[in-house]
């Protein structure tokens, strides 16, 4: 039963899935850009609306990453008019490579280096099954799974120096909160796609599997991979860089 109509099937499952996965992150990017281009000059006193917010955040300067709140600015929590949802710390050391102390320290590049690689060995993955090379699909397949490990384990460090040493927390305001939400989805998207990729690398190991002409499982799996890899590239630029 597994024509070549179904195979077609597969792909356009494959496709509406990752559509999805698009639309996800769009909305979160969304919210990012929500929150630095309008809401975060409107609290500062600038448009047509700001004339009400300026009296109501005296002092508050927006710039992002952010590292005063409105709530901050004011006095604090008690000091705060409307909206008192709990009290808020601000970081004293942004993620940003502009308060990187030394750039071979900066985790987020390493992370970029890893996860780029990591497509280019899953490419070198696939040109391996399409020539029915099994042993270069079962090598460069176990270098991308592991590149993958790599990549959590450097997000976890990063995560830690974040709460431990910058101050940087999900009680931070709302540069805390969009950053972690970024980069706390990819980071279980990168997960998801690594457990995939592990799944195809002991079909072929174990079980033999995938041929030069059936090798779909594999695919849509480096299909998602490669995705992932895009999306950490406009949160590198977006969320770390710009």
């Amino acid at each position: 039963m597994n024509s070549a109509q179904l195979k077609k099937s597969y792909v356009l499952g494959m496709f509406w899935f990752i559509f999805s996965e698009v639309m996800f992150f769009f909305a979160f990017f969304g919210a990012l850009f929500y929150v630095r281009n309008l809401v975060g000059p409107w609290l500062a006193g600038e448009g047509e609306g700001g004339r009400m917010n300026h009296l109501l955040w005296p002092g508050f300067e927006f710039s992002w990453p952010m590292m005063q709140t409105p709530q901050e600015a004011v006095g604090g929590a008690a000091a705060q008019a409307i909206a008192n949802n709990g009290a808020f710390t601000s970081p004293h050391t942004s993620m940003s490579f502009a308060d990187a102390h030394v750039w071979w320290h900066w985790l987020p590049m390493w992370n970029t280096l890893v996860l780029l690689t990591s497509s280019l060995t899953c490419h070198f993955a696939h040109s391996g099954i399409l020539a029915g090379n099994r042993k270069k699909f079962n090598l460069w397949l176990t270098v991308t799974v592991l590149l993958g490990m790599i990549f959590l384990g450097l997000q976890a460090m990063e995560y830690h120096e974040a709460y431990a040493e910058f101050g940087l927390t999900l009680n931070a305001g709302i540069y805390g909160s969009t950053f972690f939400m970024l980069t706390g989805f990819h980071g279980f998207h990168v997960f998801m796609g690594m457990t995939m990729l592990l799944i195809q690398l002991l079909r072929s190991v174990i079980g033999k599997q995938f041929t030069a002409t059936d090798h779909f499982g594999f695919e849509a799996s480096s299909w998602y991979w490669h995705f992932v890899d895009v999306v950490w590239v406009f949160l590198f630029l977006f969320v770390y860089i710009l």
